[in-house]
């Protein structure tokens, strides 16, 4: 271990004040030096829309360390307003600015750790300078969204963006008693999800009151005065403000003007030790290009996760301790109103788009003992390799719970378990938390019937192209009252308990294809009807995941005229 050395920090938050945190838990004698342009060196960052919406209260909340008690707990000369404007890496300097007095001066260095973070994409669009339309990034962000709501009282607000900062503005200000619009320019919201987990999430939206508008990009913005204009694709809304959440990009031009290696994205390169290509320098955080654990393929992805593994990583380097960062599976969670979004590993999209050789499972389970009162069901997407069942990736959307089940699938992920090994975990379980077969157990059993040909699975992306000339028998083996309420369309009523009795009705020359309401009762449907002879399928979801995606008014998506 190198005692004594210089190491200056550039930037702080998650993976900047993780890395000083750790230097000198590692170092007593290192001489850290922390620059931070703006006024605030560790923040919650991911809890500035639930200070704008009054759920945290204390302004002091949201800062987790002051440059007085970082300098109190850890030796690190935090120094604030400086911004770090070069990188000489021959000399082994920084040239920094004081932003208050103007002041330019230079520091040297033995190690260098950048941690600049992420900045907000501003589209260059005409009238997004307007003081009426904000971006929210930082604790001054947050206090300037709070301040004109307090100043102005807005009746209605237009959030542009629907990833998490978006929906997370958007619940909040419509708590706030706003009328909010969300404008995406794709067809879903939450890119990290796929687009049937995602209907969940758009029908849930637009029952509390949001206004979705999916499908649609901002072409300008006029300010009136009293309110805004704003242009989209599809017509012409207008608002009293307007948030613009449309993603992050990588705040490295000091690096790039130094010479360190970027992708194109314009994260800098870092190898498994969180290193630079020029020696001496390590970068962390949202400022650099990630592997992503699953696939191997490299990619981007903020997450305060990873940057505070990273930041600990790149100081037990600099100390001499050989330390790894392994990959990013992305594993994150999200509150929509009352309900949960989470999700980790690869997504379908990602999955096809690599070309993997994979399949999906969709289960509905309880998330404790649906006997004991309270018990809700979440919707659980699966992702695995065909071959070997390997688990590749999981989303969740539900309520109590959630959490949990998403964690045990990150682990599992972590660990690169198979759906076998899914149902060999023993997990806790009292009715009030849980099932004897918890939820994971279940997308393990769903997988390891399909793999062992206990079952053979179709889509609800396959449901609408199956022949309705009686070519196929279409099953709907709910009951009669269920059928009633809503069925797919050429799909006939045999019950399940029934059906048994009636297998003669049934043209055992033809394929069927069943569906129950979430997949278990079709599934043992397809049990009885293949052990008789037929060549069966059973709708992976049901039509409850069937009808979330076609059987909602879907009045939200793609280009539908609000003039």
């Amino acid at each position: 271990m190198n005692r004594g050395q210089k190491v200056l920090i550039v930037g702080g938050v998650a993976g900047g004040a993780s890395a000083a945190a750790r230097l000198r838990r590692l170092d007593e004698s290192a001489q850290i030096i922390m620059f931070e342009r703006g006024e605030y060196i560790s923040f919650a960052n991911c809890g500035l829309p639930y200070y704008i919406g009054g759920i945290i209260r204390d302004k002091s909340s949201l800062t987790l360390q002051t440059p007085a008690s970082f300098k109190a707990r850890f030796n690190v000369d935090v120094r604030i307003n400086n911004e770090v404007v070069a990188i000489n890496p021959k000399n082994k300097t920084v040239r920094v600015k004081d932003l208050v007095t103007g002041a330019e001066y230079e520091e040297n260095y033995d190690k260098l750790i950048l941690s600049m973070g992420a900045e907000p994409v501003k589209p260059n669009i005409e009238g997004i300078n307007s003081d009426k339309v904000f971006v929210l990034r930082n604790i001054p962000d947050t206090y300037k969204i709070k301040e004109y709501i307090d100043d102005f009282k807005p009746k209605s607000a237009v959030v542009v963006g629907g990833g998490f900062i978006g929906v997370e503005m958007a619940e909040n200000l419509h708590a706030m008693g706003i009328q909010v619009t969300m404008v995406e320019m794709a067809d879903q919201l939450i890119a990290s999800i796929d687009y049937d987990m995602a209907c969940d999430v758009h029908n849930h939206i637009v029952s509390k009151g949001v206004k979705l508008l999916l499908g649609n990009t901002v072409r300008f913005v006029a300010d009136k005065g009293d309110f805004l204009d704003i242009v989209l694709d599809s017509g012409k809304i207008n608002a009293d403000m307007l948030i613009m959440a449309v993603g992050v990009k990588p705040e490295t031009q000091i690096a790039k003007d130094a010479g360190i290696a970027v992708n194109e994205r314009g994260s800098i390169i870092v190898d498994e030790h969180m290193k630079t290509s020029e020696k001496d320098i390590y970068a962390v955080g949202d400022a650099v290009e990630i592997t992503d654990f699953v696939t191997g393929s490299k990619g981007f992805v903020p997450l305060a996760g990873p940057a505070n593994k990273q930041g600990r990583i790149a100081a037990d380097n600099v100390c001499g301790i050989d330390s790894v960062y392994t990959g990013t599976q992305g594993s994150s969670i999200l509150k929509v109103f009352d309900l949960t979004v989470a999700s980790t590993g690869i997504n379908e999209k990602t999955a096809r788009r690599l070309g993997i050789n994979y399949d999906k499972s969709f289960t509905y389970s309880a998330n404790h003992a649906s006997y004991y009162p309270g018990a809700k069901n979440m919707s659980v997407k699966t992702i695995y390799e065909k071959e070997s069942g390997k688990i590749l990736g999981a989303q969740i959307v539900g309520y109590e719970g959630s959490d949990k089940r998403c964690d045990v699938f990150a682990t599992a992920i972590r660990a690169e378990m198979t759906a076998f090994d899914l149902t060999r975990l023993e997990l806790c379980y009292a009715p009030p938390y849980g099932s004897a077969k918890d939820p994971v157990n279940m997308a393990g059993y769903v997988i390891e019937n399909i793999l062992t040909n206990k079952v053979k699975i179709f889509h609800w992306h396959d449901v609408n192209s199956l022949p309705r000339d009686r070519s196929v028998t279409l099953l709907d083996i709910r009951t009669a009252n269920e059928y009633n309420r809503g069925h797919i369309n050429g799909f006939i009523n045999i019950p399940l308990d029934s059906l048994r009795s009636r297998l003669t009705e049934i043209d055992k020359t033809k394929p069927v294809y069943v569906t129950c309401q979430v997949g278990l009762r079709g599934y043992i449907a397809a049990r009885i009807l293949s052990q008789n002879g037929f060549d069966v399928y059973n709708l992976s979801g049901g039509y409850r995941l069937y009808n979330s995606i076609f059987g909602s008014d879907n009045s939200f998506f793609l280009g539908n005229n609000i003039c």
